[in-house]
């Protein structure tokens, strides 16, 4: 049976790693967060794997606060970069596989076509510069990883913009939400299901390191994911859209980051639901939460 480490586990995407678990009984799932797994300190990270005979690495963890970063660059290199390498030295010491999240953030959001994952980078933010160094460093010190760019993410699980958008448009009869930033939502319950499919075809002896794209399928602004938010939740409320400079923030985004995902479905043979159909699933699993 092999091993799978899941770093960040309590995070959104950790927590659907966990909910799926059960669907893959050929696999022995760790779970750890910051409090059982420091992935700063080098060393106990490369105990960790080594005790654990550790396969494969998902690493969820990140320094998220995309505004707060601005602000805590060092604390964000910590996390984004130099805990990565940790990583990608002890899977590369133990010869475990990684497969590391990382964002649309990387690149500017000039373009007007679906970013592949050939195009330049060139992030605008300090988050997206300290995403783009993690990738940098783990394919430079464990080639045999692989990292998924992901985008606007969100679940039944943890904070988000979905959740967000359901408490405010209870509390307020209309919301100012942006609509020239464009992009795809991802539920996390996907992605989750994708991370494992590809190591499932590595265990085949499908395995294809490198960059890959993952989001849900379909374009949309904030303000359209927010319209459809409370479209499927039934909330009468009014969403105004409104330009990005009337709703200023720390850090800057990409107008544009929808992304290609042509190499992941040829690579891996995985099926990418369009981001209302999973918004739908999503809307569901958390009502019967409540």
């Amino acid at each position: 049976m092999k091993t799978i480490l899941v770093t960040g586990g309590n995070g959104q995407l950790g927590t659907c790693l966990q909910d799926i678990q059960k669907n893959y009984p050929g696999f022995k799932f760790i779970f750890t967060d910051v409090d059982t797994l420091d992935l700063c300190k080098e060393e106990v990270v490369k105990k960790f794997v080594t005790i654990h005979k550790v396969d494969y690495i998902i690493n969820c963890a990140a320094y998220t606060a995309v505004d707060k970063a601005e602000d805590e660059e060092t604390l964000a290199l910590k996390i984004n970069r130099d805990a990565v390498k940790n990583l990608a030295e002890a899977a590369s010491q133990a010869g475990a596989k990684v497969l590391h999240v990382s964002t649309d953030y990387v690149f500017d959001g000039t373009s007007y076509l679906p970013y592949s994952e050939s195009d330049p980078t060139c992030p605008v933010s300090v988050y997206g510069y300290t995403k783009l160094a993690g990738e940098e460093v783990l394919l430079q010190t464990c080639p045999a990883s692989v990292v998924v760019r992901t985008s606007w993410l969100y679940s039944e699980h943890g904070n988000n913009f979905l959740k967000t958008m359901l408490r405010l448009g209870k509390e307020r009869p209309e919301l100012n939400v942006i609509f020239d930033q464009a992009g795809t939502p991802t539920y996390a319950g996907d992605l989750a299901k994708s991370l494992v499919s590809i190591i499932r075809e590595a265990e085949k002896g499908n395995f294809h390191p490198g960059i890959y794209h993952f989001s849900n399928e379909g374009v949309c602004s904030w303000y359209d994911f927010a319209v459809q938010i409370m479209e499927v939740s039934g909330t009468c409320c009014k969403v105004i859209p409104i330009e990005t400079k009337e709703y200023p923030t720390r850090a800057r985004r990409p107008h544009y980051s929808v992304l290609n995902k042509t190499k992941i479905k040829l690579d891996y043979g995985i099926s990418i639901p369009h981001w209302i159909e999973s918004l739908r699933i999503c809307y569901n699993k958390l009502t019967k939460q409540s």
